[in-house]
């Protein structure tokens, strides 16, 4: 199998200053998360619904939805079915392209569709049609989705499935005489005036834009897992995540995506509130933990066996910025036994912009790595004022992993072009700040929500663990 390439280019987050953090409408919109659209392509028979199958049941922690080029034939007028058998099915003439990059478009817009059915016995689209969601992955299969060069912009990846021309031709014998009634007589006469001419004419030619080539097509399991990693991969990889490689977002499942619906939404009952919130948190720690250094380590299992594995970081501490950060300090004890906390308190002065900071942190942080913990990822200055302190009390930057649920890109870029050796970890990244600088679409005040702390919620949080404010320092 030829190497996977690169199918996309880097989208900018272009317009985002610095020194102005006010989001605009195309900072929003250049901000939504884009499917991630495959084109499969092949010559008749060649196994690529077979290949389309197996990505979608391997990709069954995420949406997927498949459009066949097939239903986008054109109908055919009386003349045409009259001499139905001169006309040539496999002629790129023969595919309603423009309705085909209209129906692409709108999914990629996030809008739903009716894709036209099209029935193969009787040569014309029949009733009903068939409805199609927008989902993260939207695959095209056809013999000739790689043909017209505006219908391969839309690909983010794009596989060509090369299968030996005799197995094509039975299979397609096969076919044709099962699903279609039809004779092998016009089966192979239709093969030797059509379907032939129009590979060797449009279809292998196509095979040079392919990124990747699958002989055997769904034979070929060892490319099928290939392509479905490569796809996690990308699925799992923001646009900000190309521009900085010190940027890490979890792999999102149902369940991860789940546990955020809950807790961003705003009528989910503080306990729950608190319950998923921990569950997010211990993942992005346990993600967070494997970033740090580690050496080979040989044990004797209870079997008297040689289990070669590797042995933890023992110079490690976390660090929370108070208080939303004090949330995320059980988890990682319950991952790291027996771990220094320390903690960073950092308040605006009034209106002359000071910061003022208070901090307990152990006495030979200098020499240790460090988790700096905080929910969220706003507008970055109390996590560089942060990082800053942890700097100047020796620090090493590459040592520094941050850890946060959710972050606004404005806060990404002020940390991570400011910051470029520190690692960070989150679980999503949301669209924007909003006018009052808050992250959209959030989940609200972290800390009020996680400790009980707002006005209005106190009557309700009497039996939180909690409901006496932060802890302690």
């Amino acid at each position: 199998m030829e190497k996977l390439m690169e199918a996309t280019t880097i989208a900018h987050f272009s317009g985002l200053l610095l020194d102005d953090l006010r989001p605009t409408t195309s900072t929003v919109k250049d901000a939504l998360k884009q499917p991630f659209v495959i084109g499969v392509a092949g010559g008749t028979a060649s196994g690529k619904t077979t290949v389309c199958n197996m990505i979608i049941s391997q990709l069954r922690d995420q949406r997927v939805a498949l459009v066949n080029q097939d239903s986008f034939y054109h109908v055919l007028n009386e003349e045409e079915l009259k001499h139905v058998s001169d006309y040539n099915f496999d002629h790129p003439d023969a595919f309603d392209t423009e309705q085909l990059l209209d129906c692409m478009m709108m999914l990629k817009q996030w809008k739903s569709i009716d894709i036209p059915s099209y029935d193969f016995k009787h040569h014309r689209r029949c009733v009903p049609t068939r409805k199609v969601n927008p989902s993260d992955v939207i695959i095209l299969e056809g013999l000739l989705v790689f043909h017209d060069p505006r219908v391969r912009e839309l690909m983010n990846m794009k596989i060509f499935v090369d299968t030996d021309a005799d197995t094509r031709l039975a299979r397609r014998i096969r076919r044709d005489t099962v699903e279609r009634n039809r004779d092998v007589g016009s089966v192979l006469e239709q093969y030797s005036k059509f379907v032939k001419p129009a590979y060797d004419e449009f279809i292998l030619p196509s095979k040079k834009y392919a990124d990747i080539i699958i002989p055997r097509g769904g034979d070929n399991h060892v490319a099928i897992d290939l392509i479905v990693q490569h796809i996690r991969t990308k699925l799992g990889e923001h646009d900000l995540c190309k521009i900085y490689p010190n940027l890490y977002v979890i792999n999102s499942t149902f369940q991860i995506k789940g546990m955020h619906t809950l807790i961003r939404d705003v009528k989910t009952t503080k306990h729950d509130f608190v319950f998923y919130a921990d569950r997010l948190i211990r993942l992005v720690v346990e993600h967070g933990l494997g970033h740090l250094p580690f050496t080979e380590k040989q044990v004797i299992t209870p079997t008297g066996s040689v289990y070669i594995g590797v042995d933890f970081c023992k110079t490690l501490c976390g660090v929370s910025i108070i208080r939303s950060g004090e949330s995320m300090e059980n988890a990682l004890r319950a991952c790291c036994k027996g771990i220094k906390i320390g903690k960073i308190l950092i308040h605006r002065d009034g209106d002359n912009g000071k910061q003022l900071i208070y901090e307990k942190l152990p006495k030979d942080i200098s020499n240790r790595h460090v988790l700096l913990m905080d929910p969220i990822l706003g507008t970055g200055n109390s996590a560089v004022q942060a990082i800053l302190l942890l700097l100047e009390k020796g620090v090493q930057e590459s040592n520094i992993i941050f850890l946060n649920l959710i972050s606004a890109p404005e806060g990404i870029h002020m940390v991570c072009k400011k910051f470029p050796r520190l690692k960070i970890v989150t679980s999503e990244i949301d669209m924007a700040l909003n006018e009052e600088f808050r992250v959209v679409p959030g989940m609200g005040e972290f800390g009020d929500r996680y400790f009980c702390t707002e006005d209005d919620i106190q009557t309700t949080c009497y039996n939180s663990p909690y409901a006496n404010g932060t802890h302690a320092v």
